[in-house]
């Protein structure tokens, strides 16, 4: 398996410097990571702050056709695979998450970065060192305030997605597991910027734990 590679704090410029702040959800297929941007969302707006939810791959009209190719297209090799990711992202750091941080809002994505260093570099065995450097180059390094790892094993996830699969949901479970411990890797080699949940816990109490980790960013009160 690819060695875990979660980044240096140093190489790459924090949301923070914005005026906003960037929460990415990350966790494997099934996890329970759109529910809980959701929930965030609510909380949020109902502090009165702006709130900007989005997704990779997606966020934009270009991103939307990049996933329907990337998720429900024939067969790619993994390199294309990579690339494909890397594109969305460029495009939606660049048309979406950047205007909407420099406006102050807090942006909450249903995916970043990590993904694709957990799914291509662990799960495609390209190198997660490799498609790291990768992805920071497409987002031009920048990083989100806090990470949010929902954390669900392998066949847990396969049962909540049902019969229904896109290109990666089908891969096997020795997939999924290896790109599981590939985010608890990653966060805990950065726990001051990760928050990893349980995601078998009820969707309240993971609620819980977010918002007490946004709250000692100094950005809810």
């Amino acid at each position: 398996m690819t060695e875990p590679y979660a980044g240096s704090l140093a190489e790459a410029s924090s949301a923070a410097a914005a005026e906003g702040f960037l929460v990415a959800f990350e966790g494997g297929d099934g996890a329970g990571k759109s529910t809980q941007v959701r929930l965030l969302a609510a909380t949020l707006e109902a502090a009165g702050r702006q709130v900007l939810v989005t997704r990779q791959p997606g966020g934009t009209p270009l991103g939307q056709q990049l996933r329907d190719l990337v998720l429900h297209g024939g067969p790619m090799s993994a390199r294309a695979e990579a690339l494909i990711f890397a594109a969305d992202k460029a495009q939606h750091v660049d048309a979406v998450i950047r205007p909407a941080l420099a406006a102050g809002q807090a942006v909450l994505t249903d995916r970043y970065t990590d993904s694709s260093v957990a799914y291509q570099g662990a799960g495609r065995s390209l190198g997660a060192v490799e498609v790291h450097e990768l992805q920071m180059w497409a987002v031009d390094h920048l990083v989100p305030d806090l990470t949010v790892v929902v954390d669900v094993p392998a066949d847990e996830g396969r049962r909540r997605r049902g019969a229904v699969h896109d290109r990666l949901e089908a891969e096997a479970d020795d997939f999924h597991d290896a790109i599981r411990q590939h985010f608890l890797a990653m966060a805990a080699g950065h726990p001051d910027r990760y928050l990893v949940v349980d995601g078998t816990l009820a969707p309240e109490q993971i609620q819980a734990a977010v918002v007490d980790r946004v709250r000692s960013l100094g950005v809810l009160r």
